[in-house]
C-alpha cells in the first residue's frame, strides 16, 4: 500500500468516527467545559455569574461536609467495587467447576438487581432496613434480637448498610462477567495444573485469576466509577443522613445546585468528582495494560 492510498484510508477512517466524535463533543465535551467555566464563578443559576477564580474549589475542599462526602465515596469503593468483585470472582470460579442443575436460572436471579430500577431497589431496601422490617424480624426470630436497630438511622451503621445494597446490586454483574472470562480459558491449563498436583486454590491463582485479568480490569473500572458517582441508592435510602453520615459527592452536587441554589459551588464539586473518576480509570487502565 503506497502513501497516497494509506492517507486516503486514514481519512476514510476519520470520517467513520466523525459522527460519534461529534456527538461526544456536543453531549459530553461541551457540558463538561461549561461546568468547568461555571465552577469559577459564584452563580445561583439565574443572575449574572460573578468571577471568583478558584475560590469555589478552596471553599469546597475546606468544607467538612464535602470532606465527609469524599471520604464516604472512597468507602463506597470497597462496597461497590472490591467486595462485589471478590465475591463475583469466587462465585464464578465455584460455578464453573461444579455442574449444577438450573445454573442458568441462578445466573438470571443473581443478575436481576442490575435490571431493576435503582429507585425501586432503594425503596425496597429502605423498607427492609426499617426497625420493624424483615431484617430485624429475621434477627429476632433466630435469637439475635439485640442486634436489631434502625439501620439507616444509625450513625455508625448507616454507611455500611447503604454500601451493602451496592454490593448486592453489583456482584451479579461481576459474576457473569467473570463466568464469560473463565469460559474462554483453555481447559488443558486446568488439566496441566492437576497433573502438577495443584489443588482448587492453586488452580484458582495459577490458572483462573491470570485468565480473567481483562475481565477483572473491566469489572474494577466500571464498579469503582459506579461507587464514586453513586447517587440513586443514597438518595432513595437516606438522602445523606443521618446528619452527614452517608452523604456523597453526587448528593452534595444535587443539594447545592437544586436546593441551596449555589450552582457555581456545585459545579466545582462536579469537576473534582470527574477528576477523581478520570484518575481512577487511567490508573486502572495502566495497571491492567501492564499486567496483560
Amino acid at each position: 500500500m503506497n502513501s497516497r492510498t494509506r492517507t486516503r484510508s486514514q481519512k476514510s477512517a476519520y470520517l467513520y468516527i466523525l459522527p460519534a466524535l461529534s456527538a461526544s463533543l456536543l453531549f459530553v465535551g461541551f457540558p463538561l467545559a461549561q461546568t468547568m467555566w461555571y465552577s469559577l464563578h459564584r452563580w445561583d443559576g439565574l443572575s449574572t455569574p460573578i468571577w471568583v477564580g478558584f475560590d469555589n474549589y478552596i471553599e469546597q475542599v475546606m468544607s467538612p461536609r464535602v470532606q465527609a462526602a469524599l471520604l464516604h465515596s472512597i468507602v463506597f469503593i470497597f462496597f461497590f467495587a472490591l467486595l462485589p468483585v471478590c465475591i463475583g470472582l469466587i462465585s464464578a470460579s465455584l460455578l464453573s467447576t461444579k455442574r449444577l442443575r438450573g445454573l442458568g436460572f441462578f445466573r438470571t436471579v443473581l443478575f436481576l438487581p442490575q435490571v431493576i430500577a435503582l429507585t425501586v431497589t432503594g425503596m425496597a431496601w429502605r423498607w427492609m432496613y426499617n426497625l420493624n422490617g424483615p431484617i430485624n424480624e429475621i434477627l429476632a426470630s433466630i435469637g439475635l434480637g439485640d442486634l436489631a436497630r434502625p439501620w439507616l438511622g444509625d450513625f455508625d451503621w448507616a454507611l455500611p448498610a447503604v454500601g451493602f445494597v451496592g454490593t448486592w446490586i453489583v456482584f451479579g454483574f461481576c459474576m457473569i462477567l467473570f463466568l464469560s472470562g473463565i469460559a474462554r480459558i483453555d481447559p488443558g491449563l486446568y488439566d496441566a495444573a492437576k497433573i502438577d498436583g495443584s489443588g482448587p486454590i492453586q488452580e484458582f491463582f495459577a490458572v483462573t485469576l491470570p485468565g480473567v485479568k481483562p475481565e477483572l480490569g473491566v469489572a474494577l473500572t466500571i464498579t469503582i466509577i459506579g461507587g464514586l458517582r453513586s447517587f440513586d441508592i443514597v438518595y432513595m435510602t437516606t438522602r445523606g443522613g443521618p446528619g452527614t453520615a452517608t452523604t456523597v459527592p453526587a448528593l452534595e452536587i444535587y443539594q447545592q445546585a437544586f436546593v441551596d441554589g449555589t450552582v457555581g459551588s456545585a459545579a466545582s464539586i462536579a469537576v473534582m468528582l470527574v477528576a477523581m473518576i478520570m484518575v481512577a480509570a487511567l490508573v486502572l487502565r495502566r495497571i491492567f495494560r501492564t499486567e496483560q
